[in-house]
């Protein structure tokens, strides 16, 4: 683990607290209103009692081109059933008056902030609790009135770097980034895999040495049981992310009571194997 430059900030003093206590961050991803508000809500406190460290909700989007099919169907079942950014806000809002030291972070794309303005939108997002985005199409190249904004509103700007960005680009991703590093441990998009490779995580760690050394990283993508959380944190991962197992055992398990109970003891499961 690594230590962390801001101490001012609850995702950097989440970090900091983990590495004290030798562990890396579980970080949950789920999408807001999937299957509906109501239920959102309790998906989000069953995730954090059985030991999430990080919330990362997803705000709907139409055309969600990092996500894989698990997601896109739940992001899909939402938009239908009515789920708009402004109620996303509102569960943050909800879940920070439940949690007041979560770290909440909004995972969605670039037109969500730009119809109503980045700024706007932004300041509604921290005003509810939020403290950072996930944008997947937002380039580095095009991310300096994002990035400004940002800092004005002391909100994380993760950005992703995925295992086939060029060193130099890499290097300038990870200087943008605030919060963590969403390093990407495959090809292609979000989903349930069978096997995760643990090179393109010991080069990014490389890299940081001669970047930003205070930066977290963080790993997602086909992250679905303890043996790849095991395996992220060996090759230098300060965090894991799950989100389409997690989507997954919504969509498929016949009752609420039944889905909540599984979804508690898969996190469980996989936060134990944050433990180091």
């Amino acid at each position: 683990m690594i230590s962390i430059k801001r101490m001012d900030d609850r995702i950097g003093k989440k970090f900091s607290d983990l590495r004290e206590r030798h562990q890396a961050a579980l970080i949950c991803y789920m999408v807001a209103g999937y299957p509906d508000l109501r239920m959102s809500e309790s998906i989000i406190e069953t995730l954090v009692k059985a030991g999430a460290d990080m919330i990362e909700i997803g705000i709907p989007f139409s055309d969600p081109i990092a996500d894989g099919p698990i997601i896109q169907e739940a992001s899909h079942y939402a938009l239908t059933h009515g789920i708009r950014p402004q109620q996303c806000i509102a569960l943050a809002g909800a879940t920070r008056k439940r949690f007041p030291d979560l770290p909440l972070i909004f995972m969605t794309y670039c037109n969500i902030l730009y119809r109503t303005g980045f700024m706007d939108f932004m300041s509604k997002a921290r005003d509810s609790g939020i403290d950072g985005f996930i944008l997947p199409d937002m380039s580095v190249e095009e991310s300096k009135e994002y990035i400004k904004i940002s800092r004005e509103l002391e909100l994380a700007s993760i950005f992703i770097v995925s295992p086939n960005t060029e060193d130099n680009r890499a290097r300038r991703i990870m200087n943008a980034s605030t919060g963590f590093l969403y390093a990407v441990s495959v090809y292609g998009v979000t989903g349930v895999r069978s096997t995760l490779y643990d090179r393109s995580i010991k080069r990014i760690v490389e890299l940081r040495k001669n970047s930003n050394q205070f930066l977290p990283i963080a790993v997602g993508f086909g992250v679905q049981n303890p043996d790849h959380v095991t395996m992220m944190i060996a090759a230098g991962a300060d965090a894991v992310i799950i989100g389409s197992a997690l989507v997954n055992i919504i969509k498929t398990t016949e009752n609420n009571s039944n889905m909540l109970n599984d979804l508690y003891d898969f996190v469980r499961r996989m936060k134990n194997a944050c433990r180091h």
